[in-house]
C-alpha cells in the first residue's frame, strides 16, 4: 500500500492531462479504446479517477474511445523502485512538450537475486551457468555449461576460442570487479579477452541508482526511431537496447545471461537482453492474451511473444507492434536469441539526463545499430 496515496494523485493528474489532450489524439490516433488506470488492492472504484474530472458524459465517452493506454503503475513488483514514482514535466526527443512518470531503481531485479551466469569447469552442467545468444539469432537461449565453454571453437568455427585451461579444466571467468570493468565493455582490455564475463551487483557504486522517464501517455510519433533503451521490466530492470554481439564475440568472450535474459554491468545494474518468463505478469487475461513483460521506452506496454496457448501472434509490424481493442497499441517481445525486444519505438520517448536515452559508453549494453525503417501503421490484432 506505500505508493497507493501517491498513486491516486498520478492517476488524477494522468487523466486531466488525457482530457486536455484528447483533441490531438482524435487526430493522430483514431479510434483506440481505452481503460483507466486502476489501483489493484485498492477499496476505491476503478472509475475513481474518471470520476475526479468534471465533464459532461459525451467528453468521458469521447476520451474512452479515441486515448491510447497508460501505464498500469500497480503491474509493477513491490520493491521495484527505491522511490516513490511520481509525475514530472518532461520532453520528448522530438520537442513535445508532457508529463513522464519518473521511475527511480537502485540497479536490481525486484524479489530475486541475479545468476548464475558462467560455469566454474568444463564438466558443469547447466545448473551452474546460465545463457547466451543462438548463433542463428533466434529462438531460445542457449545454455553456457561447461561442455558450450569447452566446444566454442567448433560452435563458432573459430579454433582460437579457448575460454579454459587445458591442464586444469577451469573456465576463465572475471572473477574481480577489475576484471568486470576491463571486460563488460564492447572494447574489452587485452588481458581479459577469452573469459566467461559475469558481474556482481556488489560492484555497484553504493548510492547507484537508475532513472526512468516514460510518458504518462503514450504519443504516436510521425516516424519510427531506433531502440536505444527499449524500456522498464515490472520488476524495476533495464529492458536494455540490442547488445554489441560482434564486439563481445571478437573479443572471445561470451557476457553470460542468468537464465531470465539478464546481466550486469556498473553502467546499467542488472538489464535484461531478452525475456525468458520471469519477468512476466502473473495475472490472468480473459482472452488468454500474451503476459505484460514491461513498459517501452515511449510508454507503450511491452508484452511476452506467445500468448496463453503457447502461440506466436502474426501481423506484427517493424516495431513488432499491434493493436487490439483492450489494449490499444502494444508490443510484443521477441525470441530470446534475437537480440532485441522491439524492432523499433511507435512513439516519442524522453531523452534521459546526459543528452541520451541509451547506456553510458562502455557498457555491455552499448550501441545498438540503427533500427528499422519508419513505419507507424499497426494492423489490429487477429
Amino acid at each position: 500500500m506505500q505508493y497507493y496515496v501517491q498513486l491516486l494523485t498520478i492517476e488524477a493528474v494522468g487523466v486531466a492531462e488525457i482530457f486536455m489532450n484528447l483533441s490531438s489524439y482524435r487526430s493522430r490516433m483514431g479510434v483506440i479504446a481505452f481503460t483507466a488506470l486502476t489501483l489493484g488492492g485498492c477499496n476505491s472504484s476503478p472509475n475513481k479517477a474518471t470520476e475526479q474530472v468534471t465533464a459532461p458524459e459525451e467528453s468521458i465517452t469521447a476520451l474512452e474511445i479515441a486515448a491510447p493506454k497508460v501505464i498500469d503503475i500497480s503491474m509493477f513488483a513491490k520493491q521495484a523502485f527505491t522511490q516513490e514514482p511520481k509525475i514530472v514535466d518532461c520532453e520528448t526527443a522530438e520537442g513535445t512538450a508532457t508529463t513522464c512518470y519518473q521511475f527511480i531503481t537502485a540497479g536490481a531485479p525486484a524479489g530475486r537475486i541475479p545468476g548464475p551466469f558462467c560455469p566454474r569447469t568444463t564438466t558443469d552442467g547447466a545448473d551452474v551457468g546460465g545463457g547466451w545468444f543462438s548463433k542463428e539469432g533466434s529462438g531460445d537461449l542457449v545454455d553456457i555449461t561447461g561442455e558450450f565453454i569447452l566446444k566454442l571453437s567448433e560452435y563458432y568455427g573459430d579454433e582460437k576460442w579457448m575460454v579454459y585451461d587445458a591442464k586444469t579444466n577451469k573456465i576463465r571467468y572475471t572473477a574481480t570487479k577489475a576484471a568486470c570493468l576491463g571486460a563488460a565493455r564492447p572494447d574489452v582490455e587485452e588481458q581479459y579477452k577469452q573469459n566467461c564475463i559475469e558481474c556482481e551487483l556488489a560492484y555497484l557504486d553504493d548510492d547507484f541508482s537508475r532513472t526512468f522517464l516514460i510518458p504518462t501517455t503514450p504519443i504516436p510519433a510521425a516516424k519510427t526511431s531506433r531502440v536505444r533503451t527499449a524500456g522498464i521490466a515490472l520488476d524495476g530492470s533495464e529492458l536494455s537496447g540490442p547488445a554489441p554481439v560482434d564486439a563481445i564475440l571478437g573479443a572471445y568472450t561470451i557476457a553470460a545471461f542468468d537464465d531470465c535474459g539478464g546481466h550486469i554491468n556498473v553502467h546499467q545494474g542488472y538489464h535484461y537482453h531478452s525475456t525468458t518468463g520471469c519477468t512476466d505478469s502473473k495475472a490472468k487475461t480473459d482472452d488468454g492474451h500474451a503476459a505484460l513483460v514491461g513498459y517501452a521506452s515511449d510508454g507503450y506496454g511491452i508484452y511476452a511473444m506467445k500468448n496463453a496457448e503457447g502461440k506466436e501472434v502474426e501481423s506484427l509490424d517493424e516495431c513488432r507492434g499491434i493493436s487490439d481493442d483492450i489494449r490499444g497499441y502494444h508490443y510484443h517481445a521477441s525470441s530470446p536469441s534475437e537480440n532485441m525486444f522491439i524492432g523499433c519505438l511507435h512513439g516519442e520517448s524522453v531523452r534521459q539526463a546526459g543528452g541520451h536515452d541509451g547506456p553510458p559508453p562502455g557498457g555491455v549494453g552499448g550501441p545498438p545499430p540503427d533500427g528499422p525503417p519508419p513505419g507507424n501503421d499497426a494492423p489490429p490484432e487477429k
